[in-house]
């Protein structure tokens, strides 16, 4: 038997490593710009074109390269950051492993620009899917300009799977944000090709301010804890500003982002009972510990950390952020240094005083000036217009029986009135009432009877399958008209949405949403589809917003279409208008709901895919009596 087990060529094996290193074209992003980082860079410039797809072009004014250096910098395993197995548990620079430059080249066409500041010349190196092609010296600034052309050119399975230019470019706006907001000492610019972010270099506040803008420092609180275990500080927003949705939350280790559910858990108990359940507050929090009690050599995007004393970190996490709810007045508390009021201590003996009523003995409250005026004729003060004559010989001090002498002495002098019976209403047998066609459970589900047992049916996912089949059949015959708002919404929207609205603008306006720019670089919304109720149509464009960012409006070659789009938009404007659960209906109203859900072809299932509704036959009910 012949031996199968072979060695991969060096250019399979790299390509095996770059899937895991190099994921998106934001990934090159975050490799390129952490190795700017560690080579001390003070200004870091980003250029983009497609996406990403064509070109992604990263330059920094940090140390460069030598000749030698630029060309083993693309060897995999070839770094200056450590030299031997014990620097991996003290590191502090954001590379180590010497893979992220060797992913790319074998996965792109690479030219590299670099010089160093004691070198009069430069370098210049060209690399083709880990072929060199040349190397010559050039003349260049000093510090690195790498420029990666045609990403997955070779790989085209993995190009395959790329999707849309607004959601890789939503990608790589959000590696954007967490490389700007952990180097805020840094300079940094990004140009997508159609729009430019440029931010100063700064303290953590102003770079949290300069990404997200929209006020977001007035909602936040300073949070700052050092104890010999670890040190704390950022900033988390107050109880009253917590999102519903795209929460803005970052914890950063030693200078690097990570993601840590435990640690998210303690910030989000600190919240309990202060924000609604399906809220969540934004933190920037930053982690200072020894390196050595923390492993970052986990994951190849080294996202996720290892603490060796995560559980003693967690009460000081807690009460840090406890404390600065307390201390900023997001909590409500008593204050128990406050004065009491200045009240005598009675003597022994003594009984306290009675309050001093000020009352007149013949005092009525329903007569001008407060005294009873008797007698047939009396008048008023002031000029006033005469009251109905009233018989005061006679006050009954309770409630009579006898209504057919009251209403006599009461109408006494103005004339006669006729007091007539009510009919008697027939007294129902309670047997023979029909029972209700509908009766609502739980105030979330409508029950009704059938044929062959009974229906139980979501009132609210009953109610958006009727609203998006409706509003769905409208623009498709392009019915669906457009109404203006008196007061236009306002959207200030973060980097990764303006790329995704940009593509949605046009989808948007054909179904009724017309949104204009102001000069604050934010968005009203000036029109809304004329749907019935109470269009929310900022939540509406954000919940499409966040799907196109997320990919889950794409299908899996990455394209966005304009039947998507609608049916999405359509699914979101059923949502904002659909009734609740928990909202109380009326008879008529369910009975409407139910008439309306089977008048359409499918409805068992909603435009997501939940069941509407359960039938429970004979057999099933039988069971259960």
């Amino acid at each position: 038997m012949s031996d199968v087990i072979k060695l991969l060529p060096d250019s399979v094996a790299n390509q095996i490593a770059a899937g895991e290193v190099i994921q998106r074209p934001a990934s090159v992003i975050k490799e390129l710009v952490e190795n700017a980082v560690d080579a001390g860079a003070t200004d870091i410039r980003i250029y983009i074109k497609d996406a990403g797809r064509t070109m992604i072009q990263v330059v920094d004014n940090g140390r460069g390269m030598t000749e030698t250096d630029a060309r083993m910098a693309f060897e995999r395993h070839a770094t200056s950051k450590i030299s031997s197995a014990e620097d991996l548990f003290k590191l502090r620079t954001m590379g180590f492993r010497g893979e992220a430059l060797p992913s790319i080249c074998a996965i792109a066409q690479v030219e590299l620009l670099t010089r160093t500041a004691d070198d009069s010349i430069g370098t210049k190196l060209l690399i083709n899917a880990t072929s060199v092609e040349s190397q010559e010296p050039v003349m260049c600034d000093v510090g690195t300009n790498i420029m990666v052309r045609n990403i997955f050119y070779n790989v085209p399975a993995r190009r395959k799977f790329l999707k849309s230019d607004s959601v890789e470019l939503s990608n790589i706006m959000r590696e954007f944000e967490r490389l700007a907001l952990v180097n805020n000492h840094v300079h940094m610019l990004i140009d997508t090709g159609g729009r430019v972010l440029d931010l100063r270099a700064g303290s953590f506040k102003q770079r949290i301010s300069d990404i997200w803008k929209n006020n977001l420092n007035m909602q936040l609180l300073p949070v700052e804890v050092d104890t010999s275990l670890v040190k704390i500080e950022g900033f988390i927003s107050r109880p009253e500003f917590a999102r519903r949705r795209n929460p803005l939350q970052y914890l950063i280790a030693n200078g690097r982002n990570m993601r840590h559910p435990y640690f998210h858990k303690a910030v989000i108990n600190c919240y309990e009972s202060l924000i609604a359940s399906d809220t969540q507050p934004c933190y920037f929090l930053k982690f200072e510990v020894d390196p050595n009690t923390i492993d970052v050599n986990i994951h190849p995007t080294k996202s996720e950390i290892k603490f060796e004393y995560e559980q003693q970190i967690w009460p000081i996490l807690q009460a840090a952020v406890k404390a600065s709810l307390g201390q900023f007045g997001a909590v409500p508390s008593i204050d128990f240094t406050s004065d009491v009021l200045p009240v005598e201590p009675i003597a022994e003996g003594e009984q306290p005083e009675p309050p001093a009523l000020d009352l007149k003995a013949n005092y009525n409250p329903f007569e001008e000036g407060g005294e009873v005026r008797t007698g047939v004729g009396a008048s008023f003060e002031n000029s006033q217009p005469p009251r109905p004559q009233v018989n005061s010989s006679w006050r009954p001090t309770k409630v009579s029986g006898n209504w057919d002498r009251l209403y006599n002495d009461f109408m006494a002098g103005g004339g006669e009135v006729e007091i007539v019976e009510a009919a008697k209403l027939p007294e129902l047998d309670t047997a023979e009432v029909p029972a209700a066609t509908c009766v609502q459970f739980a105030l979330r589900y409508i029950v009704t009877a059938t044929r062959n047992g009974l229906l139980l049916i979501d009132q609210h996912r009953a109610h958006v399958k009727i609203l998006y089949e409706r509003f769905l059949s409208h623009a498709v015959k392009g019915a669906q008209v457009a109404q203006g708002v008196m007061f236009p919404e306002v959207l200030t929207l973060d980097p990764e949405h303006e790329a995704a609205l940009e593509e949605a603008r046009d989808a948007l306006t054909r179904l009724g949403f017309v949104l204009e720019r102001d000069d604050s670089d934010r968005w009203k919304i000036m029109t809304v589809p004329g749907t019935p109720g109470s269009l929310r149509g900022a939540d509406v464009i954000m919940a499409l917003l966040d799907d196109m960012c997320d990919g889950s409006l794409h299908y899996g070659d990455g394209s966005l279409t304009p039947e998507l789009l609608m049916s999405r938009i359509a699914l979101a404007t059923a949502r904002s208008n659909a009734v609740e659960r928990g909202q109380r209906l009326t008879a008529d109203e369910m009975e409407h709901i139910v008439g309306e859900l089977f008048s359409l072809p499918e409805p068992a299932r909603g435009p997501d895919g939940k069941a509407v509704y359960v039938s429970l036959d004979e057999t099933q009910i039988e069971r259960y009596l």
